[in-house]
């Protein structure tokens, strides 16, 4: 069983069976066609649609669709990421980055970030240049910087803590 949740909180749930599946218990009048990559026509209960696969998140367990032009996110769970959040294990999993260390000895070019700023996975933090390269570091998860334990001209070694996020 799957649990289909929209950013607006409409929630679905699909069983699959021998028959087919069922959509909040109940059996639909389904008729799916592939046009084209990614592009399908949809009959249901009567109704048409046109829906366009545009990305699959499967890490964040989310799918990205457009039906009849209008974008729509859809967030999916399986019965075991159900389970976990019934027992309150799902926020368990879910990585926390409070410390950016430097990966390698190096000389700190430039600081991209600013103490206080609120951060998202995957921005750039700062800049070390080592081995005569410039290396992008950039933040593993989302949070706010609470201190900056270099600045700009810093010689880093190994390990060295860089930057406090909370």
């Amino acid at each position: 069983m799957y649990k289909v949740t929209s950013k607006k909180g409409e929630e679905f749930e699909i069983k699959f069976d021998k028959e087919g599946f069922l959509v909040n218990g109940k059996p639909g009048e389904w008729d799916i066609q592939k046009i084209k990559n990614n592009l399908f026509h949809i009959l249901f209960e009567g109704k048409s649609f046109e829906a366009e696969l545009l990305k699959v998140d499967a890490e964040n367990k989310t799918v990205h669709l457009k039906i009849n032009n209008k974008p729509i996110e859809l967030k999916v769970e399986d019965e075991y990421d159900q389970l976990l959040r019934k027992l309150g294990m799902d926020k368990a999993l879910t990585k926390k980055i409070n410390e950016l260390k430097a990966p390698m000895p190096g000389l700190v070019l430039r600081i991209l970030a600013e103490e206080g700023q609120t951060i998202k996975q995957g921005d750039s933090l700062l800049v070390l240049e080592a081995m005569k390269m410039e290396n992008v570091l950039k933040s593993m998860g989302d949070g706010i910087i609470k201190q900056l334990k270099v600045k700009a001209g810093d010689k880093v070694e190994k390990n060295q803590l860089l930057i406090v996020m909370e």
